[in-house]
């Protein structure tokens, strides 16, 4: 009997994101992404000018969870941001929209 070799399922280097933090420093836009692994990725947004207002900030960290949940889980999200609580801080519900179509192949 010829058995087939398994192959390990690696996990992938970045967890699920489940949230955003994102806040306006004199440095810059900071974030920080909320894995559903308990994770937490943190930096800066380097293509966002220091001088660029939250609408800007916002889209630009959504794009970044976005593109990092199709290349690493091959599923396509939602990012809802909440109502500021307080200036210069924010935050966002990051759910599963639908897995891509070529995750099966």
């Amino acid at each position: 009997m010829v058995r087939r070799k398994r192959e390990k399922q690696r996990r992938p280097p970045f967890g699920m994101p489940k949230g955003i933090v994102l806040l306006t420093t004199p440095e810059g836009w900071r974030h920080s992404v909320l894995t559903a692994e308990g994770g937490m990725l943190c930096g800066h947004l380097a293509d966002v000018p220091v001088t660029a207002g939250p609408a800007e900030a916002r889209a630009a960290a959504a794009t970044m969870v976005m593109g990092l949940a199709h290349d690493f889980h091959k599923v396509r999200v939602n990012v809802t941001w909440d109502p500021p609580r307080e200036p210069g801080s924010w935050t966002a519900q990051v759910t599963i929209a639908s897995i891509s179509p070529n995750a099966c192949g």
